[in-house]
């Protein structure tokens, strides 16, 4: 899972910094998760593939061999090289590329409800993905301590527990103050990795075979059904490649290429040539077979090679929990969840925001899938389901877009499908453990798309009841002058979720209370399919009478809604009349939903569902960043 959009903005506020700085900083961002991945990956495959407590030496190039040639096209070809050009205005994941298929005014059918349904469960794929990736990075950093001290074995879990716990506490404080090490200290993890790999390349050269396909080919299919087991374990090399799109917008594409193809995969070739290389050599070697990465290391640097490996595990736990808190951010302003705490912290690195809701829920996700599954090794049966399904789903989408772009279409077929039909072989392969603990991510994707789906077609359905109940806008100036209510002096903000018609708070003031500021500004708030409105649209403002002026407000998916600073920016371009902020009145309305079966669309108790998260959604004045001093709320109920 990727950190999107909560880590960094050298793609945005940092454009000036150099592309080396940029190519180090991302090493602790994008490479985080793929960094850690030899920890447990070959292992894993072997495992699958041994008979008799070892490794063949044709299991052993042929599965270096797979593994190789798996970084080689999905990472390098797929991801680096095709995926990432498909931006969203210079930004990636999952959801930006949802955003580019399904347009949030586009005209509805059945294709693009397939492609939302879709799109969505690849998004919670990502938070299924943030409960394992620590969970399984960290407990096989501290497994190491288990080689040359079997005694040690009961205190693996308690540690990795204690870890990550207080990896989970510290979030609130935001973690910049050690965001700058991050880049350095993969730097070092990618260097030792790859010289420990090369060392082990020279004792066994034979090993080098598998830079070639065909020792890959050939094992699969001397194994026959055993094939599938094998590719699902190697599959993990590659889980952690959907960062590179993620993160795409942070970095620029071109310093996450420099550092893939100039450091992060030639260091992760030579560290799992140099486990099969040791393979090769001690074939019947149980420490070997269990643990081949750290087995690499001399005796003397165990200890500070397991306590870099715990460092390195954190890191790439830090920005899948960064990322988590990113894609809610987005889900959030892409109207697929209700609005949450979302805290920014101070720094410009790592920690940006923070949801506490997020944090915790994916901290007793993670303690449960550590204490539950127990090892890296049965943690490796839940790890591949979800990231190969969500590769699956991203060739999908991404092939929509190339079509919509109007690529030819035989190219985007022919490339591709047989990138689909790769990912289709993961999947089915990472699905032999689906019993195994492959269930676990899919649960939580499951339950996170209905919550998800269950939200936007709730505010479809409480959007046509506002506009229903709304006064026209035509109307009420009509009213107001024929039947003008006591003016106060003053500026009246009054916000609502749609530019048209009159917000029912004011209507309702107007009824009840027969009072109206004498200059009110009705703001909506529309949050946009791109990343970051531009300055020249940002806001949309227009004198509709009466003393009244309607101004809408845009803010891009990844931005933060700021209402107070957007009617300043306002006043400053000339668009709305000048008052003072510190002075103003803001309106908001307090909406209470009913769930009563009266409105199409849902059932009853999917609107009861839709209203408890209605209840328990952040208030629109944090939200928006409005002055709780000057917040006056409407009661509303709507019977749904």
């Amino acid at each position: 899972m990727s950190a999107a959009a909560g880590i960094g903005t050298i793609g945005h506020e940092g454009k000036g910094r150099s592309v080396g700085w940029a190519s180090l900083a991302c090493m602790g961002v994008v490479f985080g998760d793929i960094g850690t991945s030899p920890l447990y990956t070959l292992n894993t495959a072997v495992k699958a593939a041994s008979s008799g407590g070892q490794a063949t030496p044709e299991a052993a190039v042929g599965i270096v061999s797979l593994i190789f040639w798996s970084l080689i096209i999905v990472i390098s070809l797929k991801y680096a090289t095709l995926i990432m050009r498909a931006d969203n205005h210079g930004e990636g994941g999952i959801l930006a590329l949802l955003a580019l298929v399904h347009p949030r005014r586009a005209k509805p059918t059945a294709q693009r409800a397939a492609l939302l349904a879709i799109g969505l469960v690849g998004a919670t794929l990502l938070y299924g993905d943030g409960t394992i990736t620590p969970a399984i990075s960290v407990l096989s950093a501290i497994e190491g301590l288990k080689l040359y001290a079997p005694q040690m074995s009961h205190v693996v879990v308690p540690l990795t527990v204690a870890i990550l716990a207080a990896l989970f506490v510290i979030q609130r404080h935001g973690t910049s103050f050690v965001g700058g090490l991050f880049g350095p200290v993969m730097l070092v993890w990618f260097l030792v990795a790859g010289a420990l790999g090369a060392a082990g390349i020279v004792r066994e050269p034979a090993i080098l075979a598998a830079l070639s396909p065909v020792p890959a080919v050939t094992y699969l299919v001397s194994v026959g059904p055993l094939a599938l087991v094998v590719i699902g374990g190697a599959f993990l090399a590659v889980t952690g490649g959907e960062a590179f799109y993620a993160d795409m917008g942070h970095f620029g594409p071109l310093p996450i290429r420099l550092a893939w193809f100039g450091l992060a995969l030639p260091a992760l070739t030579l560290s799992y040539f140099g486990q099969g290389a040791l393979l090769l050599a001690e074939p019947g070697s149980s420490e070997v077979l269990d643990n081949p990465f750290f087995a690499l290391a001399p005796q003397w640097a165990h200890y500070p090679l397991v306590a870099l490996a715990a460092v390195a595990t954190v890191i790439a736990s830090q920005a899948i929990i960064s990322g988590a808190y990113s894609l809610t951010e987005q889900a959030i302003n892409l109207g697929f969840l209700p609005r949450m705490t979302v805290i920014h912290t101070e720094g410009r690195e790592i920690g940006q925001i923070y949801v506490p809701f997020v944090n915790w829920t994916l901290a007793a996700g993670t303690l449960a899938a550590v204490l539950g599954f127990g090892s890296s090794d049965a943690l490796a049966g839940a790890y591949g389901v979800a990231v190969s399904l969500l590769m699956v789903i991203t060739t999908v989408l991404a092939t929509y877009v190339a079509l919509h772009w109007k690529i030819n279409p035989a190219i985007v077929y022919a490339v591709n499908g047989s990138l689909l039909a790769l990912d289709l072989l993961f999947f089915a392969a990472t699905s032999t453990k689906l019993l195994d603990g492959g269930w676990f991510p899919l649960m939580i994707a499951i339950a996170i798309s209905f919550a998800m789906l269950t939200w936007r077609k709730g505010s479809q359905v409480l959007d046509a009841l506002r506009v229903d109940v709304r006064e026209r806008t035509q109307a009420f100036v009509e009213r107001l002058r024929i039947d003008p209510p006591f003016r106060i002096p003053g500026t009246a903000v009054v916000l609502g979720r749609m530019a048209k018609g009159v917000p029912i708070a004011l209507s309702r003031n107007v009824n009840f209370n027969r009072t109206m500021h004498q200059n009110v500004v009705l703001v909506a708030v529309e949050m946009t399919e791109t990343p970051h409105a531009s300055d020249h649209e940002r806001v949309v403002a227009a004198p509709i009478g009466a003393g009244l002026t309607r101004a809408e407000l845009r803010f891009g998916f990844m931005e933060q809604p700021d209402v107070p600073q957007g009617l300043a920016d306002a006043m400053a371009e000339g668009k709305i009349e000048t008052f003072d902020l510190g002075q103003a009145i803001y309106f908001t309305g307090h909406e209470t939903i009913l769930p009563l079966g009266k409105r199409p669309g849902m059932p009853r108790w999917r609107e009861a569902v839709f209203a408890f998260m209605h209840r328990n959604a952040q208030r629109p004045d944090a939200y928006f960043k409005l002055p709780s001093a000057q917040v006056m709320e409407i009661g509303i109920e709507f019977e749904i």
